[in-house]
């Protein structure tokens, strides 16, 4: 199963992908490409370590949305991939029914929250506002319609009295390590 991974920030859950590939742990899935919307994503270091084909592409002409000609550019360097899987990991885009049309039942996305509660930004953030008790990561596939697609797994982080956003993230993030890498393992044996 060849994967693609599109990401914005630092890249902590495309390295997981990556780890685990390189320990035997990721199935039959194979990591082909790494993509991101920012030039100083950290995600792109990983190219080099891995031996993985990672470049920036301009996602312009929107800020917080794949559209026009930037996901244009997209479909063609992702589909030039020839991808199984497309792994949305902390891309901070939304994407659109062009990109989505193109990559058909291919396109999963992890979330900071126990979907469908808290969808869209800082679903961290919501959780701990909210107060509630538990909170989560979810691997969904992608629709139209933000953090609204069919659920493929979750993973459950009780949030602590004593626990602030940072130490709750924390907590979070290793779960969606955990979760992603089972996720994309469990996929590449269907």
């Amino acid at each position: 199963m060849r994967v693609v991974i599109l990401g914005s920030g630092r890249g902590s859950n495309a390295e997981a992908l990556c780890l685990a590939q390189q320990a035997g742990q990721l199935g039959r899935a194979q990591i082909v490409g790494i993509f991101a919307d920012r030039p100083e994503a950290g995600i792109l270091a990983l190219g080099p370590r891995f031996g993985i084909e990672a470049r920036y592409l301009d996602p312009a002409p929107f800020k917080t949305k794949l559209e026009g000609e930037g996901e244009q550019r997209y479909i063609a360097a992702v589909a030039a991939c020839a991808p199984d899987l497309v792994v949305l990991a902390g891309f901070m885009r939304v994407v659109k029914p062009g990109f989505l049309a193109a990559f058909a039942g291919k396109v999963i996305n992890l979330h900071p929250s126990m979907l469908p509660s808290f969808p869209g930004l800082d679903g961290i953030g919501q959780a701990f506002r909210h107060g509630v008790k538990i909170t989560g990561c979810t691997v969904h596939y992608v629709t139209p319609e933000v953090d609204a697609g069919r659920i493929i797994d979750q993973a459950a982080v009780r949030i602590e009295d004593n626990d602030t956003v940072d130490t709750l993230a924390t907590r979070l993030h290793a779960a969606e390590h955990r979760l992603l890498v089972d996720v994309v393992a469990r996929l590449s044996s269907l």
